[in-house]
């Protein structure tokens, strides 16, 4: 074993971070063995320094993280302070300086990581990120390094805990969306500004990621489709019951049936029961994969937190360190297909769309023949009476319309055929313009079929 250690210099060292040098600290002679050297915590780079962080010296705590990075006798930078700027300058400083780079940060590598593999490659080092997505779960490095030699058609996943505890909640306890995030938030699965979770912006940066790995294409932040589940409803959970599905908030990264293009989408979604992914309960994340020669796997675990996350980071530390004294790199970006990111109107799949509607005799062929003209098949329908209080299926509705009220207001929901989403907005739109139609309570898309 070499004697002299791998020099780390730790950026951040909020819940994660601290995580990680405990983990240095504790485990230092497991790390030294798996490694083939131990590994020193030579620099700690803060933003309240007059704060008492145990089991880390306070002469290895600094404010100038750019003074850190640029030491020179650094091997390995671990970036977990999180955000673009100032983590994108730290990190393309680390790599003039002859460091390699292990990082957490979501948001920078969905936005830039072309630019920064274009850094990492032209100083020779290392850039490894499996921490920011799915947290402990080994995700990237399977898509990336397992799978190379598969083709992967297809990466679905629940991949923000947050919004999963708020959803399993709603459909577990019949609570409402603000009662399921306030209990999210008292029992801190939830942010005070749970905004970047609850619409999307997390999952949409990992969707990216995903779907640049998975399909060897770069697909940044901007390309990916994305919609909050905020507006998600009790009543949106009773139709799903009622089709034996549930309601998750879903990063969708799809190649296109011809190969040639590909999409990334997050979005709630209504997923049979039967589905692996629809068991997925509480903050738990995971990661549904099809690939051609593998077929089906499943990636299941914690998502977040400092130990989970952590433990990617040190995974992460232990390649880097191992290429460090091998003299070699890893796998850099392999954006080698290049194929084009579809808009989100050439996705296809099915849709539940629920209407309020005047009660009386047509309503339901005039909905029917708008989705026609639109070219979206209706699978099925139902509709209940909202005046009278009762229900039934559309065909009984229909043939008791002349003998109800006029002025009245019923529900329809209609589950469609597989569509274009381009497709099914024209149909909305010209639902809309209806007379006889009061509002589109929800539109819902149906996954994982």
């Amino acid at each position: 074993m070499r004697t002299r250690p791998l020099k780390v210099a730790l950026l951040g060292c909020g819940v994660v971070g601290s995580e990680v040098a405990r983990i240095m600290t504790t485990h230092a002679d497991d790390l030294a063995a798996r490694i083939g050297a131990p590994v020193e915590l030579a620099g700690v780079a803060v933003r309240r320094p007059s704060k008492v962080r145990q089991g880390i010296p306070a002469e290895l705590v600094t404010t100038d993280a750019t003074a850190l990075v640029k030491r020179g006798d650094i091997d390995v930078v671990v970036e977990v302070i999180g955000g673009i700027e100032p983590a994108r300058t730290l990190i393309t400083t680390a790599f003039e300086h002859g460091a390699s780079v292990v990082s957490a940060n979501k948001a920078l590598v969905a936005q830039d990581g072309a630019a920064l593999h274009a850094a990492a490659e032209e100083h020779g080092r290392d850039l490894y990120y499996e921490a920011a997505v799915a947290g402990a779960i080994p995700l990237i490095r399977p898509l990336r390094e397992s799978l190379a030699g598969d083709k992967v058609n297809r990466v679905l996943g629940i991949v923000n805990g947050t919004t999963n505890f708020i959803l399993d909640k709603m459909d577990s306890t019949g609570a409402g969306y603000q009662e399921a995030l306030d209990e999210a938030t008292a029992l801190g699965y939830a942010e005070a500004d749970p905004t970047a979770d609850v619409e999307g912006f997390d999952a949409a940066a990992k969707a990216a990621i995903l779907a640049g790995i998975a399909f060897h294409t770069r697909v940044r932040l901007d390309d990916v489709y994305r919609e909050g589940m905020t507006e998600v409803t009790a009543a949106d959970f009773a139709s799903a019951k009622k089709m034996g599905c549930t309601i998750k908030l879903l990063a969708i990264c799809e190649r296109a049936a011809d190969g040639g293009s590909v999409t990334a989408r997050v979005h709630p979604a209504m997923i049979p029961l039967t589905h692996p992914l629809a068991s997925v309960r509480g903050a738990y994340n995971a990661v549904f994969v099809e690939s051609d020669a593998a077929g089906r796997l499943m990636f299941y675990g914690p998502g977040a937190g400092g130990a989970p996350t952590a433990s990617a980071v040190l995974g992460d530390l232990v390649a880097v360190c191992r290429n460090r004294l091998s003299g070699a790199t890893g796998p850099g970006e392999s954006a080698y297909a290049a194929l084009p990111v579809s808009p989100m109107g050439d996705v296809v799949t099915r849709y539940h769309i629920s209407l309020d509607v005047a009660d009386k005799p047509g309503v339901l062929a005039q909905v029917a023949t708008v989705f026609a003209e639109h070219d979206v098949s209706i699978d099925t329908v139902r509709q209940q009476s909202r005046s009278q209080g009762g229900g039934g299926d559309a065909a009984a509705a229909e043939q008791g319309g002349s003998e109800r009220r006029e002025g009245g207001e019923a529900s329809l929901v209609v589950v469609t055929h597989r569509a274009s989403d381009a497709s099914l907005a024209g149909t909305v739109e010209a639902l809309r313009s209806l007379d006889t139609v009061r509002g589109v309570a929800s539109i819902m898309r149906v996954e994982g079929e």
